[in-house]
């Protein structure tokens, strides 16, 4: 009866078996030629099967030498390799980049000899949400601590402005009360900065928006700032619906991410403003079915490498003159809307996301 059954099974073949791999999975053969796509491998480089056979993998992915040296290592060792949180960019899709594991695997198949098995994880998905859940845990850090610094310095600069005040009131000079004004003004200045430290002071007042009106508002103020050499460019998506949102608090984080990318572009360049509707997306460790991501990108230097762990924390800049104050508002803003601010940035390409859930969770 079992030998029966076992003729009864259908015939499947290796490159059928590994199409039902989630895992994009390549055959290389001892020359680092493609033998073998499944349809995993397809969708993660843009390149079906019949165009990729037969090409080097160096041909298929940017920096691929770097991938074909470890085909070569694991097929003359004999042994697996592993190569962890490697950035792949497929060469058809140069904007897409992923954070992979590769699991490299002397296979010698038949008819193939020296051949080797590459797998390929894409864990991009999950850096980012460790990335985004990093990111709540220090905003929440940044914020206490912001705060409790904004309170002590309040306290002595009030005394500070109510000193010059009487100050000036004694002085019989008006050349002299040039001076306490100085000191006045420059006391103001502080406070206002102090005010931002501490955040938005009041409740939000949540009302349904048009998110898509704010941005237009957003677009006008900052076009009339902008150097006439910089483009701007809107790009929206009409299926998102209207929102529950502080439409004067989002304006002021929408105008900060805005002004910061024209600041980074200097004299000429470009902002594009964009949305899109992300369908199961996540925000942290919380999943969502529709997420609306506003974003600003500019093709300005990009971010400097060293603050790309710090760059939300207040007082954080690599602008001359800058306060470091926007970015860290526009992310106390976007948190207290249960959303984030995210980036990525490589020379010639930054993207600040605005990520804001839409309805409620699952």
């Amino acid at each position: 009866m079992a030998a029966e059954a076992s003729r009864a099974l259908p015939a499947i073949d290796a490159g059928q078996l590994l199409d039902l791999l989630a895992t994009a999975v390549l055959v290389v053969d001892d020359r680092c030629r493609v033998l073998h796509l499944n349809v995993a491998a397809e969708d993660l480089l843009a390149v079906s099967l019949a165009t990729a056979r037969g090409k080097r993998v160096a041909d298929l992915v940017v920096g691929g030498d770097k991938l074909e040296s470890l085909v070569v290592r694991a097929r003359v060792g004999g042994e697996a390799l592993l190569q962890r949180e490697w950035e792949l960019v497929p060469v058809l899709r140069g904007d897409a980049r992923y954070l992979v594991d590769c699991v490299f695997t002397p296979a010698s198949l038949p008819g193939a000899a020296g051949s080797v098995l590459v797998e390929i994880a894409d864990t991009t998905r999950q850096a980012r949400i460790s990335r985004e859940t990093a990111l709540l845990a220090q905003l929440g850090g940044s914020r206490m601590m912001a705060r409790q610094l904004a309170h002590e310095i309040k306290n002595p600069l009030g005394g500070l402005r109510g000193a010059a005040q009487l100050l000036e009131r004694e002085l019989p000079d008006e050349s002299l009360r040039e001076y306490t004004r100085v000191i006045i003004g420059e006391a103001d200045r502080l406070r206002a900065l102090v005010d931002a430290l501490l955040g938005p002071p009041r409740a939000l007042q949540r009302e349904s928006v048009n998110i898509h009106e704010l941005l237009d508002h957003v677009y006008r103020l900052v076009r009339a700032e902008a150097p006439e050499a910089v483009a701007m460019v809107r790009d929206y998506d009409p299926s998102l619906p209207p929102m529950e949102l502080d439409r004067d608090q989002m304006i002021q984080a929408m105008l900060n991410l805005a002004r910061n990318a024209i600041q980074a572009l200097g004299s000429h360049g470009q902002l594009t403003l964009r949305t899109r509707a992300v369908t199961g997306a996540s925000i942290g460790e919380r999943r969502h079915r529709v997420v609306a991501s506003v974003q600003f990108e500019d093709n300005g230097p990009g971010v400097p490498a060293e603050l790309g762990e710090t760059i939300f924390y207040p007082l954080v800049t690599a602008r001359p003159g800058g306060t470091g104050l926007g970015l860290a508002v526009a992310q106390d803003i976007a948190t207290r809307h249960d959303g984030l601010v995210e980036f990525e940035s490589r020379p010639g390409r930054t993207i600040f996301s605005l990520l804001l859930p839409i309805g409620t969770t699952p």
